[in-house]
């Protein structure tokens, strides 16, 4: 049973880490895959390597920011361009999606492994991830990839707990899945709708809502930003700014999700699929 106690549990993140060593570790830039790269830095020096895939599918902003941190870790920093759609059941956007996205991202990352002599692949998977619907989870287990923040039991929560003490500026940084997530699964994928969909939520942060979505009905936009910014979003001024930008990137008709922002929306109704096919974490030996 893992000790219930953040400190106790980063412990025992170092001290995994310290026996995985050397590894590379398959960063995004956001909170967890930040949180482990740090730690890894600290408890293995050199012996960290870092490797982000540069997507069409990756929202624009997120390069920037997992590039700088990366240099003030003094990490090495492997940049990979990659395009999912080049895969055929990525781009028909099946429910297994991800699967292929991180079956990609991991065949990539076990190429530069092997290059450079280096044995163990790590993610940034925490505990929680383990009780969603995340295909992504068995692409994973195919390929070897270890998940040191789950096997130290520690959950979001913690990670972005012990983040905020570590002074990373991650530590309150919303989540930023890939453009894709933003398609209801069935609807095919296209370069112009991923950029679409991007322009989209780029509108709304420069409007100042740090945390939206834009899901792509086709002609239709459907926002979803935090109930408590509805208000905001809907006030006569800016709702006519929203919908003005919208058209103009493509839409037609301009719609507000009135249940607000659900991190994963386009997952309800998996919840079968997630209890059935979802793969259990477990140990595995360095």
């Amino acid at each position: 049973m893992k000790a219930s106690d953040p400190a106790t549990k980063l412990a025992e993140l170092r001290s995994l880490l310290r026996n995985a060593a050397p590894l590379l570790v398959a960063y995004s830039g956001g909170v967890d895959s930040t949180f482990l790269l740090r730690v890894a830095a600290e408890t293995v020096g050199r012996r960290v390597t870092a490797l982000t895939v540069r997507s069409p599918a990756s929202p624009s902003d997120e390069l920037a920011d997992a590039t700088r941190i990366a240099a003030q870790l003094g990490v090495d920093h492997i940049i990979v361009d990659s395009d999912e759609l080049e895969i055929p059941a990525y781009r028909s956007n099946p429910t297994d999606r991800c699967f292929h996205c991180k079956s990609n991202l991991f065949a990539i990352c076990a190429a530069e492994a092997r290059r450079r002599g280096i044995a163990t692949i790590a993610d940034g998977a925490n505990l929680d991830d383990f009780g969603d619907y995340r295909p992504g989870l068995e692409a994973a287990a195919e390929h070897s990839v270890r998940h040191p923040l789950a096997e130290a039991g520690l959950s979001k929560k913690e990670i972005r707990a012990l983040s905020q003490a570590l002074g990373l500026p991650t530590w309150d940084k919303p989540a930023s899945p890939c453009l894709s997530s933003r398609f209801p699964y069935g609807t095919p994928i296209t370069h112009r709708r991923l950029r679409q969909v991007g322009a989209a939520e780029q509108v709304l942060k420069q409007l100042g809502f740090a945390v939206c979505r834009v899901r792509y009905h086709r002609e239709v936009a459907r926002i979803e930003v935090p109930v408590g910014d509805l208000p905001r979003l809907l006030a006569g001024t800016t709702r006519r700014e929203v919908v003005r930008a919208l058209r103009a990137i493509g839409f037609r008709y301009i719609a507000v999700d009135l249940q607000g922002f659900r991190s994963g929306s386009l997952n309800e109704g998996l919840s079968a699929i997630a209890a059935t096919k979802q793969p259990r974490l477990g140990p595995r030996a360095p």
